[in-house]
């Protein structure tokens, strides 16, 4: 083993033993698992309670940023903290050339589009998606998505290929490559207006998109918020209303943005 491999290994080890330290006493702690797609070793952590074995539970995916790990995922997204009855996973993406950053592809990603990277994010999740259904007793009518910056690009681009699977999406900080492809979806989107990476006009113009595509009236409501994030709600005649949460910030995940994420989730299920 590397000096460097060490070193890597010990910081994961560190991040694990920080998430469980911080943890309330009694809380799942996310436990990494392993699957193999197309020859090639994929991992995530995943959280899940005791009472998923034999109680219907919701399913949650967080998707990190480029650059990001499931780790980072895990202690930013806090999903699991919010949603104890959930079972969570937070996927690890592979080394992936940046639309706006890293060029050269040396940190870890997600597929851009469908076809793109051999779909091996598509493939990897189906794969995640399946052993999930079979190791707990997922509902298929409360499974969910979000992710921030790639990871929320990545949200969308699961909301194009597989949409059928989701009750509700929440991406954040990021856009569709194209949202021609989306079916009528409850979403809620997450924003920054100073964002100086994935502009906060370009993240208008999508949630623009999302409330025609969903039907939306053009007047939205306020809805729940938190610190410096406002929520405001655009209803849909079909339930797949656009919920778009926005702060003043620029390209960063608010601490205040998991338990408004997960009350969003709860209100899109059976």
């Amino acid at each position: 083993m590397t000096m460097n491999t060490s070193i890597r290994t010990g910081l994961a080890a560190a991040m694990l033993w920080a998430l469980a330290a911080a943890a309330p006493a009694g809380q799942t702690q996310p436990q990494r698992r392993e699957w193999t797609v197309d020859g090639t070793t994929r991992e995530a952590l995943v959280c899940a309670p005791a009472s998923a074995a034999k109680t219907d539970s919701p399913l949650v995916f967080g998707f990190h940023g480029h650059g990001g790990t499931m780790r980072n995922a895990a202690a930013s997204f806090r999903l699991h903290e919010c949603w104890g009855e959930a079972v969570v996973v937070y996927m690890q993406g592979l080394p992936t050339p940046g639309a706006l950053t890293d060029p050269e592809g040396k940190k870890p990603g997600w597929q851009k589009a469908v076809g793109d990277q051999g779909d091996r994010d598509l493939k990897f999740f189906d794969a995640v998606l399946a052993s999930m259904k079979k190791d707990y007793k997922i509902d298929p009518k409360r499974i969910y998505a979000t992710g921030h910056s790639n990871g929320g690009a990545f949200t969308y681009l699961l909301w194009s290929a597989r949409g059928e699977t989701f009750a509700a999406v929440a991406p954040s900080g990021s856009a569709a490559r194209n949202a021609r492809e989306l079916k009528p979806k409850p979403a809620l989107h997450l924003a920054g207006k100073t964002d100086p990476l994935v502009r906060f006009r370009w993240q208008e113009l999508m949630m623009q998109a999302v409330r025609r595509i969903n039907g939306c009236e053009e007047t939205g409501k306020p809805w729940a918020s938190s610190g410096d994030l406002t929520g405001t709600i655009y209803p849909s005649k079909g339930g797949t209303p656009l919920v778009t949460l926005i702060h003043p910030g620029g390209h960063k995940f608010p601490r205040e943005a998991p338990e408004l994420i997960v009350r969003f989730f709860k209100e899109h299920g059976p």
